[in-house]
């Protein structure tokens, strides 16, 4: 490691900075905020302070922080914001299966539930190419319920490494989530940790770990999207965790 990128992993000077809102977010904080001066200047005064609120909140569910990634091949990056609340062993989903998938043996899904406070920009959790993107309508129910994966709105999205590994991640729309809103398209050639699309209003990601992987996070666990490590490629050792 150069003597500056020494200096920079660890004896930089970092700065907190305040979240930007993502452009997709923008409009509704404008239609916010013009409902709410029209109440406040029809003198609607009770019901404005309560638009003030949703507009503040609009805004802040659009927020788009910088995150620092760890720069390592090796490691699978959380894809989101949110609450580990399922780690299951499953078939993948058809959509991804098969030999220019993800195979067809079961493997270890990991689920991470994001609530309408948490940050809505999902992050790829590897760096190589987008080989799919694919869309498929359906239901909104609760994105915690395990079958939520099959029967809810939702977006697969398949990266492959320069080696070959692949990994694929879905987004899963919930019971206030209207809308998928991809960054990325068949092609392109992403970063770990760089930012895919959004769900708009509460929703889950569901990321699919290859053979002989496990998590290095537990139920229960809060991540951070494009921060927190959830795998170590080949790395089969186990880990536990205590709720206190």
């Amino acid at each position: 490691m150069e003597n500056n990128e020494f200096t920079m992993a660890v004896g930089g000077n970092v700065k907190w900075r305040f979240p930007t809102v993502h452009p997709e977010g923008r409009k509704f904080g404008l239609i916010a905020a013009v409902i709410t001066g029209a109440l406040f200047l029809f003198g609607w005064e009770t019901v404005g302070w309560l638009m003030v609120i949703v507009t503040i909140w609009v805004l802040t569910f659009f927020r788009d922080p910088i995150r620092a990634t760890p720069q390592d091949d090796s490691l699978l990056i959380a894809p989101a914001d949110g609450l580990i609340t399922l780690i299951q062993q499953v078939t993948p989903p058809r959509e991804m299966a098969g030999p220019q998938g993800l195979g067809d043996a079961p493997m270890i899904r990991v689920s991470i539930f994001m609530s309408v406070f948490d940050v809505h920009i999902n992050r790829t959790p590897i760096s190589g190419t987008i080989k799919n993107v694919i869309y498929i309508s359906g239901k909104f129910l609760n994105a915690d319920l395990d079958k939520a994966s099959e029967d809810n709105e939702r977006q697969h999205i398949l990266v492959e490494r320069m080696d070959g590994v692949r990994i694929g991640f879905t987004q899963i729309a919930g019971l206030v989530a209207r809308r998928i809103v991809p960054f990325v398209k068949p092609g392109d050639i992403v970063a770990a940790g760089q930012r895919i699309g959004l769900i708009r209003f509460g929703s889950r990601v569901d990321v699919y770990l290859p053979a002989g992987t496990v998590p290095r996070v537990v139920l229960g666990q809060r991540t951070v999207a494009g921060e927190t490590v959830l795998a170590k490629l080949g790395d089969a050792r186990s880990v536990t965790g205590v709720l206190q």
